[in-house]
């Protein structure tokens, strides 16, 4: 019986540290869709056609790199591992919550976004398109719209995370460490 309350206590612990940095991850999804939305767009949109094209074919060129996807993907599987370490807990709710949000975002940006992102860069060097306006047209409205979205939807996923973490730390703060077997207690023997 012992064994089975250190065992439970351990892996609530490592539980901790993969919804601790799944919440890092999700932060870090979040900061990069709300920086797009509230600065990048906006400042491009100022910018002419030809500029807008080659600036968002050279974004969407450079993110594809291991630090963006460590995020892109990490976040999802390690929200999906704190919810499956924390199946057995009243917090996997907020953490399957957060992973649903974060599923709704991630297939956005699968299904929308990168296509969007496709087709701009099929439309070929920005110096040699025949009509940019209308390649701007097709793409501008539909990839700033859906950006908010997922970015709403991230920074959900990652108040949802957060609220988890602050609920297993009170839940740890609120047991007792005489009651804790690491600790030598023999009260529950």
């Amino acid at each position: 019986m012992t064994q089975n309350r250190v065992t439970a206590r351990q892996g609530r612990g490592s539980a901790g540290v993969v919804l601790g940095i799944a919440a890092v991850a999700m932060g870090l999804m979040a900061g990069t869709f709300y920086a797009f939305a509230c600065a990048v767009m906006p400042a491009l949109a100022r910018s002419g056609d030809r500029v807008y094209i080659e600036v968002m074919q050279n974004i969407n060129d450079v993110i594809q790199n291991p630090v963006f996807f460590a995020g892109f993907f990490g976040a999802l599987v390690l929200t999906a591992v704190a919810a499956w370490q924390l199946r057995r807990t009243s917090l996997r709710w907020w953490v399957l919550a957060a992973l649903l949000a974060y599923a709704a975002a991630f297939l956005l940006t699968s299904g929308v976004n990168v296509p969007l992102n496709n087709d701009l860069a099929d439309a070929g060097d920005p110096g040699k398109i025949a009509d940019p306006a209308a390649v701007r047209e097709r793409f501008e409205d539909a990839w700033v719209a859906w950006n908010v979205v997922r970015a709403v939807l991230c920074t959900v996923a990652s108040a949802l995370l957060v609220r988890a973490l602050v609920l297993l730390g009170r839940d740890r703060a609120a047991q007792p460490a005489y009651l804790d077997p690491a600790a030598g207690s023999t009260a529950s023997r």
